[in-house]
């Protein structure tokens, strides 16, 4: 559910726009791109697309940040990406032409531009620079998803909350990790219980200090160990 139109937003002033691939885009195609977006408030827990559906445009989020996942059996998340501003949603299975694999949720309030289909495939087939960094994407995602099968099937699940608490710490920045411990334990492969064990455990080795849900790393050298990198 949109709570509101933002259009004053400028693609060229941008704030998140020197994280995005966009920025490989000259003003003349920023111009066009502007005349032709939609750009939205979301609310928290808003779906963007889910599993199942066909794409018919790609997001840019401009704020906030949108859990990428997708239900086993039983009907429990596995969040496989955790988008942060400047990022493009949705351009995997749009340039595929198959249905959604995954579902694609805000988490906090967020505020997206919509780019349809067919002025996403004009930016990429004028701007050669924007579709090789758009295949290089594709590239590192496909390698990032090997290593992420790899870590879930061999690495304990302390090594694995160890590995995602320092994606999300380049994820949210300077800013405390925020998630919910249901999404942390489905970012991570294991039951909440579990995983609330383990905050409890890293919190006395000095590893982390927590606020109510907000995850603060005081020791990041030593998550690198426990994980292995």
């Amino acid at each position: 559910m949109l709570i509101k139109s933002y259009k004053s937003i400028s693609c060229s002033n941008c704030a998140a726009k020197s994280h995005s691939l966009i920025e490989k885009l000259n003003p003349i195609e920023l111009s066009e791109l502007e005349q032709n977006r939609g750009c939205s408030y979301y609310k928290k827990n808003d779906f963007l697309f889910v599993e199942g559906s066909y794409p018919r445009g790609v997001y840019c989020l401009n704020h906030g940040k949108v859990k990428v996942f997708t239900r086993g059996d039983e009907g429990k998340e596995q969040i496989i990406h955790i988008a942060k501003p400047g990022e493009i949603i949705g351009f995997r299975a749009m340039l595929s032409g198959d249905a959604y694999r995954v579902s694609a949720e805000t988490i906090e309030e967020c505020a997206l531009c919509y780019i349809s289909k067919e002025e996403f495939f004009k930016m990429m087939d004028s701007n050669t620079e924007f579709r090789n960094d758009i295949i290089k994407g594709l590239s590192k995602e496909l390698g990032d998803r090997a290593v992420s099968i790899t870590e879930m099937a061999q690495k304990s699940v302390r090594e694995r909350l160890s590995s995602c608490l320092l994606q999300l710490q380049e994820i949210y920045g300077e800013e405390p990790i925020n998630l919910s411990r249901e999404d942390l334990a489905n970012f991570v492969g294991t039951a909440t219980e579990t995983l609330i064990r383990l905050l409890k455990d890293f919190k006395e080795d000095g590893l982390i200090e927590t606020q109510t849900r907000k995850v603060i790393i005081l020791n990041s050298d030593k998550l690198h160990q426990i994980a292995g990198k």
